[in-house]
């Protein structure tokens, strides 16, 4: 009997190292999500949701560059073609339905929560700001950093040149286009 829970128990122990192993081999190859252990023990026994919105903290070496001063000369049409990546739940034409997210006619210029037929998150609800380009940029570079628990799954366009025509098209998605930055 003996024997046999020594089987067993090698067994347990090899499945374990096993599963660890290939944790590690996945980081290395893919990388482990930055800042993954601080934002676990940060967010430890806190309520979803309950996490202030506040653009997040970067240190000086890791700041993004900003796309707002590229955006007057940005093409728009490369802007419409990159919102592809944003059609699976957003629409962008005046007046169109809400999907997963809200359609974002309008939004540069608009409230953070700037249509009233969309239910919200509280996270984006409570960033209570104007989306202008500099908070568009910064939103776009990484939404889950910028609005901790925002529901957004998309992980944001970290080149400046795309977020900038992105940015550049969304202003004429407007009844009255906001004057481009200087």
């Amino acid at each position: 009997m003996s024997l046999e829970a020594n089987k067993i128990a090698a067994a347990v122990l090899v499945g374990g190292m096993l599963t660890l192993s290939v944790g590690l081999v996945s980081n290395i190859i893919y990388g482990a999500p930055a800042g993954a252990g601080a934002e676990h023990a940060a967010e430890g026994g806190a309520e979803e949701g309950a996490a202030t919105a506040a653009p997040a903290a970067a240190t000086p070496d890791a700041a993004p560059v900003s796309s707002v001063p590229l955006i007057a000369a940005a093409d728009p049409a490369a802007g419409e073609k990159i919102a592809g990546k944003c059609k699976t739940c957003h629409t962008f034409e005046s007046g169109g339905p809400n999907r997963v997210g809200p359609n974002l006619w309008g939004v540069l210029g608009g409230h953070s929560a700037h249509k009233a037929d969309f239910t919200y998150s509280d996270v984006v609800k409570n960033l209570n700001i104007t989306w202008d380009y500099d908070h568009l940029d910064q939103f776009l570079t990484n939404p889950k950093a910028y609005a901790k628990g925002t529901k957004m799954s998309f992980a944001g366009l970290k080149k400046p040149e795309e977020r900038a025509a992105l940015i550049r098209w969304l202003r004429d998605q407007s009844d009255a286009p906001a004057p481009l930055p200087q």
